[in-house]
């Protein structure tokens, strides 16, 4: 072997499940969960101890692929026994199934968090696990926050009607700009849910204008909102949402 294929063989063998930095990102949130706050106890606790445990030896069995695709003459113990070749393939087995084990424990602990209503910790693992080329683990776990984010501000949704008061309609808008921001942009009708609670809240600040005798701006879309008329382009809510604030905070100027 040249010292060029001496150098190449690790980052060969580090398969997309061994990348170091990849795989010790669930370890790095589980010790963030457990040194900060000292009296977490029970089941959290455990499953992050649990987590950490699989993680180390998810690096043991990288390392020894390593080493393994390093060194032609190395030989590791391995209960397997068997030449190098052999040492290697039962190695990657291994840190396969080890690494099934991480994703498995660190989807447990994200169901737990969701729970606890730590969301910003099942978002750092969900981008985990899109990084480290888990897609449908990165889906499942941002649906499940989405899940939880819009089941959080549902009860703040009933309220929406063509007459709400302007205090109503200020809470109304931070509501909705939170449903955009924390509920994943993936999840399954977000945009046309947000979208159809526009006409009310556009209706609303249209009839203020109205009472107020204030002359709509040839260029507003309040009007066009109020009567459904973005119904059917969910695609652009934010940007409606964000026209109405600025309609309705440019009354109170």
């Amino acid at each position: 072997m040249t010292e060029q294929e001496r150098t190449a063989a690790p980052a060969t063998a580090a398969s997309p499940y061994l990348a170091l930095r990849q795989a010790v990102r669930p370890a790095i949130v589980a010790h963030c969960l457990l040194a900060g706050d000292q009296e977490r106890a029970g089941k959290l606790a455990a499953e992050c101890e649990e987590l950490l445990l699989l993680t180390r030896e998810l690096l043991k069995t990288a390392g020894q692929i390593h080493v393994l695709a390093a060194e032609p003459g190395a030989e590791v113990p391995h209960e397997h026994g068997g030449d190098r070749q052999a040492q290697i393939l039962d190695a990657y087995a291994d840190a396969g199934m080890l690494w099934a084990k991480v994703v498995g424990a660190t989807v447990a602990l994200a169901r737990m968090l969701l729970d606890r209503g730590d969301w910003d910790e099942v978002r750092r693992l969900a981008a985990f696990f899109a990084t480290a080329g888990e897609d449908n683990a990165a889906a499942y776990l941002r649906a499940e926050l989405g899940k939880a984010a819009w089941e959080n501000y549902r009860g703040q949704l009933h309220g929406i009607s063509n007459i709400m008061p302007p205090g109503e309609i200020r809470r109304t808008i931070h509501v909705l700009r939170a449903i955009l921001c924390e509920v994943p942009a993936d999840f399954a009708g977000r945009d046309a849910k947000v979208n159809r609670l526009l006409p009310p809240l556009a209706a609303s600040i249209h009839a203020i204008m109205k009472s107020r005798d204030i002359q709509v701006p040839y260029d507003s879309r309040v009007e066009h909102i109020a009567t459904g008329g973005v119904a059917s382009y969910p695609d652009i809510v934010k940007q409606s949402l964000d026209e109405l604030s600025a309609e309705f905070e440019g009354l109170y100027r």
